[in-house]
């Protein structure tokens, strides 16, 4: 067996991937639609949306299959991804890759195998719409065609999603979207044993710059700051702008000491940026909240530890700066 090889765009692929707040969601009418038309279109017992994560394979929809998700290593999706078009596999027995794969030797007992890649809203392949038959069989450029239209259907659906989760402004997740990625992010954290961090932030004196530059400067404002955040932190970590001036991230896998020299390099660049030059005034505040895997945390929990430990920042140095 051939285990699928990693892409070269994997990071942003996955973050593509998380930050359509897709995987583990329950089934939904709009996609098993578009299963059901591809299982009766191509008259195979089984059709998938899949998704490829970092691990494994999940199924947003399914016909002809009861499993939620595989191992990556041992799915074809893996490959398909790798290209762009379908990938096809007439008789997986035949095929060096495929012949000694556990889902060909044992269920679901993949003879045939045709996967479009889906792709997410910035092109990135994420997944495919996969066909399977327990039987060989041919597949002809107008099939292709058939399946790629199919597999449109899903990216319009998935781009509807995102757009639902995505500040409009400055592109970055907003709060239902936060929300919801940053519930995988814990629950994954919980599994692991991993603790994280939240940083909730707000840009200070922000209404400042509408009053004295006008509302489009300050969408400005806020577009430079959001494109600072998301450039800063780690791919992995999630980046939302909450509404207004408020702004979280997310950071698995660390702790606060450990952000503590990350946050000054970030106030560093704030100060060295043309945003803290043409707004003098702006600056920002940050408060943490340390998520522990072994305390029934929720991010709500975590967002409003943050908000109390970012206002006694503000009071502490308004208090500072009454004392010079």
């Amino acid at each position: 067996m051939q285990a699928p090889a990693t892409p070269i765009d994997e990071t942003q692929r996955l973050r593509s991937l998380t930050t359509l707040c897709v995987l583990d969601t329950l089934p939904e009418e709009r996609f098993d639609r578009i299963t059901r038309v591809a299982c009766r279109t191509f008259g195979v017992p089984i059709a998938l949306v899949s998704l490829v994560d970092r691990e494994r394979q999940w199924f947003k929809s399914k016909q002809g299959l009861d499993a939620c998700e595989t191992p990556r290593e041992v799915s074809f999706c893996g490959h398909a991804i790798l290209r762009e078009g379908a990938l096809v596999v007439p008789d997986a027995f035949l095929d060096p890759r495929f012949h000694d794969n556990p889902l060909v030797t044992g269920a679901p007992h993949v003879r045939f195998y045709a996967g479009q890649p889906i792709h997410g809203p910035d092109r990135s392949r994420i997944g495919t719409l996969c066909l399977i038959d327990h039987q060989p069989r041919e597949f002809s450029a107008d099939d292709a065609v058939v399946l790629a239209d199919l597999t449109a259907m899903v990216e319009r659906e998935l781009a509807l999603m995102s757009r639902a989760a995505t500040d409009e402004l400055t592109q970055l997740s907003n709060r239902h979207g936060f929300t919801l990625v940053s519930k995988q992010v814990l629950a994954l954290c919980r599994r692991n044993q991993h603790p994280a961090v939240l940083i909730g932030i707000d840009l200070d004196n922000f209404k400042s710059v509408n009053d004295e530059h006008g509302h489009e400067a300050g969408d400005h404002a806020l577009r430079t700051f959001a494109k600072l955040l998301h450039s800063h932190f780690r791919d992995s970590d999630v980046v939302a702008r909450l509404g207004g001036d408020e702004f979280a991230v997310l950071c698995s896998s660390t702790n606060a000491d450990s952000l503590m020299g990350s946050l000054e390099r970030l106030a560093n660049e704030f100060t060295a940026s043309a945003l803290a030059r043409d707004y003098p005034k702006l600056n920002w505040s940050f408060g943490l909240a340390e998520y522990r895997p072994d305390y029934d945390e929720t991010i709500d929990d975590l967002l409003r530890t943050a908000d109390a430990r970012m206002y006694e920042a503000k009071v502490e140095s308004r208090r500072r700066q009454q004392q010079r």
